[in-house]
C-alpha cells in the first residue's frame, strides 16, 4: 500500500510543511497510568530514535558545512535506523535532479514522502520505504510520529541546503572581489610605472632638445651672424631668441603658472627677462613701442603686480611669479 504525502506547489506567502503545533503531544512520553508498561517502554525507544535522528542531522550539518552531496548521502543511510522497523526500511532523497539512496534500496508500495523546499519552492523529496509489509498503523504501516519526523527531516534538509547555498555564493563573491581588487592593484601599479616612464621620457626628450640647440644650432647661428650685415643679424638674433623660448624651462613654467597669458605675452616676458628694453623688443617684433608697453601692462596685471613698486624684469628673473 502506497502512503505518499503530496504537497501542492506553494502559493505566495506559503510556508513549507512543519510538524503540527501539537508536536509535543505527538512525541509525548506516555505515563504508566495511561498505558501498559511494555507500551511505555516501546514508546520511549521510539522517541529516543526520533531524537537521535534530529540530533544526527545537526551533527551531519556541522560535519559537512559546504558539501550538500556528502551530507545527503550520509543522511539517507542514517534515516532508516529512526523508523519503527529499521531492518526492512530504506530511504531515498531526490534533490534538484540528483538521487541519493540508502543501502539495499528498493521502491515498494509501502512508502511515505515529504517534499523539500528552498525559498518556498519545491526542490526535492525525502521518502521512506518498507521492503516488506508491516501491520497497519496511523498512515499505512507508518506511525503518526514518523510522519511528523519525516516532515521535520525534509524541513531541515531545505534549511541546511539554503544555508550551504548562501555560504557558497558568499565565498564565490568574496573570491571574485579579491581577484578584482588584486587586478585593480596590479593595474594601478602598471599605470604608475607607465606614467613614471612617460615623465622620464619627456625629461630625456627635453634634455636632448636643449643639448642639440645649445651644442649644434647655436654655434652655427653664432658663426653665421659674424658674416652678416647688421640688418641681417636681427633675423639671426630673432631666430636665437625663438630657439631659447622653445627650450627654456622658464617658458614652460610661466605657461603653467599663468594660463591667461597669450603666446605673444609669454615671448615678451622672456625677452624682458633676458634684459631687452622696450625699443629693442619693438624692433625685434616689428611693432611700435606703444604696443609693447600695452603688453607690459597686461603682463603686470596677469602677474598681479599692477601698481606695485616692482621692476618687471627683476620680478621675472626671480621665482616670485611661480605658483
Amino acid at each position: 500500500m502506497e502512503n505518499k504525502r503530496n504537497h501542492p506547489l506553494p502559493a505566495k506567502g506559503w510556508q513549507p510543511p512543519f510538524p503540527s503545533k501539537d508536536l509535543a503531544l505527538l512525541w509525548r512520553i506516555p505515563f504508566p497510568t495511561d498505558i501498559e508498561p511494555d507500551k511505555v517502554e516501546l514508546a520511549l525507544r521510539e522517541r529516543i530514535k526520533e531524537l537521535n535522528c534530529l540530533y544526527g542531522i545537526s551533527q551531519l550539518a556541522e560535519r559537512y558545512l559546504y558539501s550538500l552531496d556528502d551530507l545527503l548521502q550520509e543522511l539517507v543511510n542514517f534515516l532508516p535506523h529512526s523508523w519503527h522497523y529499521p531492518e526492512v526500511t530504506c530511504a531515498r532523497i531526490l534533490f534538484k535532479g540528483k538521487t541519493y539512496t540508502s543501502d539495499k534500496f528498493k521502491v515498494t508500495d509501502w512508502r511515505q514522502s515529504s517534499r523539500i523546499y528552498m525559498y518556498h519552492e519545491a526542490v526535492g523529496e525525502c521518502s521512506i520505504f518498507y521492503l516488506e509489509e508491516r501491520p497497519p498503523a496511523d498512515e499505512g504501516p507508518f506511525l503518526k510520529e514518523e510522519r511528523a519526523l519525516l516532515d521535520a527531516v525534509a524541513e531541515q534538509i531545505g534549511t541546511i541546503a539554503t544555508r550551504i547555498s548562501a555560504d557558497l555564493e558568499l565565498q564565490e563573491t568574496n573570491r571574485q572581489l579579491t581577484l578584482e581588487r588584486e587586478s585593480l592593484q596590479e593595474s594601478n601599479t602598471a599605470l604608475r610605472l607607465v606614467l613614471a616612464r612617460i615623465e622620464q621620457d619627456k625629461q630625456e626628450i627635453h634634455q636632448d632638445i636643449n643639448m642639440n640647440v645649445e651644442k649644434i644650432l647655436m654655434p652655427i647661428l653664432h658663426a653665421l651672424a659674424l658674416q652678416l650685415t647688421p640688418a641681417q643679424k636681427k633675423y639671426v638674433e630673432m631666430l636665437q631668441t625663438n630657439l631659447e623660448e622653445i627650450t627654456s624651462p622658464f617658458i614652460r613654467q610661466l605657461s603653467l603658472s599663468c594660463k591667461a597669458m597669450t603666446p605673444t605675452e609669454i615671448a615678451i616676458c622672456n625677452m624682458i627677462r633676458n634684459g631687452m628694453r622696450t625699443k629693442e623688443i619693438a624692433e625685434m617684433r616689428g611693432v611700435s613701442e606703444a604696443t609693447i608697453n600695452r603688453h607690459r601692462e597686461n603682463i603686470r596685471r596677469k602677474l598681479e603686480i599692477t601698481n606695485q613698486d616692482v621692476n618687471l624684469a627683476t620680478f621675472l628673473e626671480s621665482s616670485m611669479w611661480e605658483g
